[in-house]
């Protein structure tokens, strides 16, 4: 008999968490998230401190077959003067009756908060964490803080009334199949930004704190155009910027600057999913965090994780500076692999930079609405 289940975090988060290793345990392209991670971000991530989340499991008789969690996000409701709530973390068997039954006790909570306009997902909280729902490019494990899932989820949302909102795309390069007209070019790009006392630099990790307050409001003014953008918090982005500096490389941190003023960054990031996929069922102990330590070196392929420019300073030769400079650091270090995104389908200009550069629009992830 099925059944749906409230999430007490202190009982069940470890069941809620570890339910997708169950259910994705042979299929090969699956990368586990880590459990210290998931367990943060679903209870003591700085989300919590202006909005809230209720997590739910689906049970046949003992048997776990799906979860979800339903989200509030008050700031995304102010900063686009909307009422809408979102749904996430959705793992589910192949069975339309358990899907619904999670699609509904979702809406039914987020109802309970208030929410009248439109459920989007899935988003772990919103587009400034992980998002989208895998539609294309299921031949390959995904890069680090992307999604996946099983094909047959798509039908199981749609099945459910929730339509298409937006796509989301992944860009990609093999090997030395990229364009490096942009490496080539890059001592007189760089020329042409200095008259205008532009530079680009590395990120500077002993001023990590002061560079950090920098790179938020670039972040916070470079996407602020993009659909259902949320500004991050301090507190948002300060735990976010802290995990990264735990993984990042600062080869590929670049900031753009004019006159000690930030006006744009790139952040490129091993590929720690390669290391990742190894670590069963995400967990660092007892022997994970060997796994991790050892074979950081042996990582082949590298993310793009953000690339932005505050208004104003756009088609300047600033995103061409700084994607020339990352690939000449991805051929110094021998990586064979790089991605790039994800972006808006319907984010032309940056879009139509990165074919010119023979990006591979390999992976399309889609967020879904439904009016509650």
């Amino acid at each position: 008999m099925k059944k749906i289940v409230t999430v007490d975090p202190k009982k069940q988060l470890g069941t809620f968490i570890d339910f997708p290793h169950d259910l994705y345990k042979d299929d090969a392209n699956y990368v586990p998230e880590l459990f210290i991670a998931q367990k943060d971000i679903l209870t003591t991530h700085p989300f919590h401190k202006h909005s809230e989340l209720q997590m739910f499991l689906a049970y046949d008789d003992d048997k776990v077959v799906g979860r979800i969690a339903a989200i509030l996000n008050n700031n995304h409701n102010s900063y686009n003067n909307r009422n809408d709530g979102f749904f996430g973390f959705f793992d589910c068997i192949n069975d339309q009756e358990t899907a619904n039954m999670l699609f509904d006790v979702a809406a039914k909570w987020l109802k309970g908060k208030g929410v009248d306009q439109n459920i989007i997902g899935p988003v772990n909280f919103s587009t400034n964490e992980a998002s989208g729902l895998l539609i294309k490019g299921f031949d390959s494990p995904p890069m680090l803080m992307m999604t996946y899932n099983y094909p047959y989820y798509a039908e199981l949302i749609e099945k459910a009334g929730y339509v298409k909102q937006m796509d989301l795309i992944a860009w990609h390069w093999d090997g030395e199949s990229y364009d490096d007209r942009s490496v080539r070019l890059l001592d007189a790009l760089q020329q042409r930004l200095k008259r205008n006392n532009i530079t680009i630099r590395r990120v500077n990790l002993k001023n990590f704190k002061e560079e950090v307050v920098k790179l938020r409001e670039v972040y916070n003014s470079a996407w602020d155009q993009n659909s259902g953008f949320v500004p991050l918090t301090d507190d948002e982005f300060n735990h976010l910027a802290k995990d990264l500096k735990l993984i990042l490389d600062p080869d590929f941190v670049l900031v753009a600057e004019q006159e000690g003023k930030l006006v744009g960054f790139g952040l490129a990031l091993p590929n720690y999913n390669e290391i990742f996929k190894t670590i069963k069922r995400g967990r660092l102990l007892p022997t994970g965090i060997f796994k991790l330590l050892l074979n950081k070196k042996k990582i082949k392929s590298i993310r793009i994780y953000a690339l932005g420019v505050i208004d104003g300073y756009r088609k300047m030769g600033i995103e061409a500076c700084i994607y020339g400079t990352i690939i000449k650091e991805y051929k110094r270090k021998g990586f064979e692999h790089a991605e790039a995104g994800w972006t808006l389908e319907n984010n032309v200009l940056i879009n139509e930079a990165i074919i010119a550069i023979k990006g591979d629009p390999y992976k399309t992830y889609r967020l879904y609405e439904k009016a509650i």
